[in-house]
């Protein structure tokens, strides 16, 4: 969690997303301090799995790619406030601090019959009117989830490329006494890409583990995986009360509740956590920042209006492309929305973009698509136009009862 000090005496809205924290969870006693770091390592040391991966961070703690746009301080890993972002980049090398990339080559995926500014702003606007009819609250947010992660393993001249997917299962308790339980990792695997994958694999001795490169806030690193099944993993992702991170600041179910549902001032409030989250040092810009945060906020247990509000936001955003109709991960059809600009990745020039279902109002997925691939990439197979991460949301709904937690999960 950031340090969230008050900016020139001022007062608005925004302090409502600053609330109070523990003083265990002061990131003044705990950010950058030797027991963060010893604590990182730790769990890093412990589990070379993609989501234990996207638990890295020299510096600035951030996370990997999940169920969409939620960002929240986990207290299972070592009361260290570690987040863990639905939609950031993904272990495949992307980070959410990379520097978007102006470049003709974003044009290119997401094949579609129509796209453009105008285009896409229609099709926000109708899941905005689309999002306002959904019910209204309950015990437990609950989010189901699907992903996968390929990235490039191995050493120069006998690089290969993994797939790594699985299912994760979110519970968001909103009601006093309530906890919330993050389920990952279920029915996770991890294997060769493709046929010709599996036999540079076998050439290279079967390995149970292998190392990618992926890019951090510090520069470059590594990320671990683990070959072949896993276990699951439950972590508790409630702290003093705050259920989310909006942004740099961790906030409540009722600090999600008095957000503006006008979407002129929830903007306004969006670009001032730019602003708050050092926006100048993120690389990202401020169009992409917001849309990220707007994009986040639909799958949020926020009102209805406020979803809508959140659509309506993405839709006013100069720069945001329409990628026309297209199709997720999953089969399902729905609205491409592009993210400005690419980032630059250990896999080359990666585009984010979104998919909306205008007709129910439902974010179907976020994915990273590869657009100009470079030679580590091109050496295992990875063509211009391949998804090599995502995050597809197959379930987002009110619940009465808790998850089950399955009994092999580890903790």
């Amino acid at each position: 969690m950031k340090n969230t000090q008050e900016r020139s005496g001022r007062r608005d809205g925004m302090q409502v997303l600053e609330g109070a924290r523990p003083d265990e969870l002061d990131p003044a006693r705990l950010a950058g301090s030797p027991r963060q770091r010893e604590d990182l390592a730790r769990i890093l040391a412990g589990a070379t799995d993609t989501r234990a991966a996207r638990f890295r961070v020299p510096g600035r703690l951030r996370g990997g790619i999940r169920p969409l746009g939620t960002v929240v301080a986990l207290t299972a890993v070592a009361a260290s406030a570690v987040g863990v972002s639905t939609l950031d980049r993904g272990t495949s090398g992307t980070h959410p601090d990379a520097r978007p990339q102006a470049s003709s080559a974003a044009a290119r995926p997401g094949s579609s019959t129509s796209g453009g500014q105008g285009d896409v702003r229609l099709e926000l606007l109708s899941a905005a009117k689309q999002a306002e009819t959904a019910t209204a609250d309950g015990t437990y947010w609950q989010t189901t989830t699907r992903s996968q992660d390929v990235n490039v393993v191995g050493e120069q001249g006998r690089l290969f490329a993994v797939r790594s997917t699985s299912t994760d299962e979110w519970s968001v308790g909103v009601r006093p006494g309530t906890r919330s339980l993050m389920v990952s990792g279920l029915d996770g695997v991890t294997a060769p890409r493709t046929k010709a994958d599996e036999t540079r694999w076998r050439a290279a001795g079967s390995p149970g583990t292998v190392q990618a490169e992926a890019t951090t806030a510090g520069g470059t690193g590594t990320v671990g995986y683990t070959m072949g099944t896993r276990r699951p993993m439950v972590m508790r992702t409630d702290a003093g009360g705050k259920i989310y991170a909006l942004g740099p600041r961790n906030v409540s179910y009722q600090d999600l509740r008095e957000l503006p549902s006008d979407s002129k001032e929830l903007r306004r409030q969006l670009e001032e956590l730019y602003a708050a989250d050092s926006g100048a040092d993120t690389g990202a810009g401020r169009t992409a920042y917001v849309l990220r945060q707007a994009a986040d906020l639909v799958t949020m247990p926020v009102k209805p209006a406020v979803r809508a509000a959140a659509y309506r936001v993405m839709a006013e955003l100069p720069g945001v492309r329409g990628l026309g109709r297209v199709t997720d991960p999953l089969g399902r059809t729905g609205v491409g929305v592009a993210f400005p600009g690419t980032a630059r990745t250990p896999l080359g020039g990666v585009a984010q973009q979104l998919v909306v279902d205008p007709s129910t109002g439902a974010m179907l997925a976020e994915q990273s698509v590869l657009v100009e691939p470079s030679a580590r990439a091109r050496e295992a197979g990875l063509d211009a136009g391949t998804t090599v991460n995502y995050t597809a949301t197959t379930r987002m709904s009110w619940g009465e009862n808790q998850i089950t937690v399955p009994k092999n999960a580890r903790r």
